[in-house]
């Protein structure tokens, strides 16, 4: 009826204790390595709407990196829901490419369908459309701190010709890849 306990018992019990607690601690440091890298490091985003076309696509899963990032000319960066004194930021968060950065001038000559930094005509071969749809010209001064960002998709995006610079405190990271669908998976 009764069984009696064999003397290695206490010893499973205190190896599987301590295979649980080692498990445990393993699980506690990845999750807090997980958090840190998806925290300071990278991140990955949405992106929402056709601004980017061709470049980008609605719901296309993007990795960014943010650790030291400093905005250059020509990434293609996540600029942050909260944009401050630049309204048209609140709504969502924006994928857009930085044309301009702190200290440069951008003109936008609509008859021409040109855009210009410092003078310089910019080589554009990501633009969707090259027509504009507008007249005269518009020049910006892009404060230091600052960054002038334009989508690829010009006529369906709301960026610096709407909202002006944008402080650098509001980009979150620079794009790296499409990580989904698949079928986009590559460096940006």
């Amino acid at each position: 009826m009764f069984r009696k306990q064999a003397a290695h018992e206490p010893e499973e019990k205190e190896g599987l204790a301590h295979n649980l607690y080692y498990w445990l601690q393993t699980l506690v440091v990845a999750v807090v390595a997980i958090v840190l890298l998806f925290g300071f490091v990278c991140r990955i985003t949405r992106v929402e709407g056709d601004s980017m076309l061709d470049t980008l696509h609605q719901d296309d899963l993007l990795l960014l990196w943010s650790l030291g990032y400093t905005p250059k000319a020509g990434d293609v960066v996540v600029l942050n829901k909260t944009g401050g004194e630049n309204t048209l930021l609140q709504d969502e968060a924006i994928v857009k490419r930085v044309i301009a950065t702190g200290g440069q001038t951008v003109e936008i000559d609509y008859t021409a369908d040109t855009v210009c930094v410092d003078g310089q005509l910019l080589d554009e071969p990501y633009i969707r459309d090259r027509d504009m749809n507008g007249v005269g010209t518009q020049t910006y001064e892009v404060p230091e701190g600052h960054v002038f960002v334009m989508g690829d998709n010009r006529n369906h995006s709301t960026d610096g010709r709407a909202i002006g610079p944008v402080s650098s405190d509001y980009v979150i990271g620079r794009v790296v890849c499409v990580l989904f669908p698949f079928s986009n998976f590559g460096f940006v």
